[in-house]
């Protein structure tokens, strides 16, 4: 079965527009287990931060509690990984970094993400860098 991270972008816009690739690809995960989700406590308090953002809150309803519980949801989910592998892989924005951590650790073989800096690696040492529009080909691929 696929294995693979989502970078915050994608549960955040998934809060913004349900119904667009993020939101599909989260359907595809809660509701027919079409993959496996890998995470970190990195990634998890990058989404609760990114949604308590003013910037943020504007477009979604969501109180404080109500992303504690979605975060935690999520979290429990999906596989933990520790986070304590070293690398630098994003010059631009080493940040990111932790995501393709979470990738490597957890033998995840795609990481699903919006963001250009990790979009234009494509691939990192065998973790397929795609788009949710991607990720929801390759999953429709795989469930037929």
């Amino acid at each position: 079965m696929i294995r693979a991270v989502l970078d915050a972008n994608i549960y955040i816009s998934t809060c913004l527009r349900p119904n667009g690739p993020p939101g599909r690809v989260l359907h595809f995960l809660l509701e027919d287990q079409a993959f496996h989700l890998v995470g970190s406590a990195a990634i998890f308090d990058e989404v609760r931060r990114g949604l308590n953002y003013p910037r943020v809150k504007r477009y979604h309803a969501l109180s404080a509690e109500e992303i504690d519980r979605w975060v935690i949801a999520l979290a429990l989910i999906a596989e933990p990984t520790e986070g304590s592998l070293k690398l630098r892989a994003v010059d631009r924005d080493p940040d990111d970094d932790k995501y393709l951590v979470a990738a490597l650790e957890g033998r995840a073989g795609h990481l699903v993400s919006g963001d250009s800096d990790l979009l234009e690696l494509h691939e990192y040492r065998g973790v397929r860098i795609v788009t949710a529009n991607e990720f929801l080909h390759i999953l429709k691929k795989t469930s037929t």
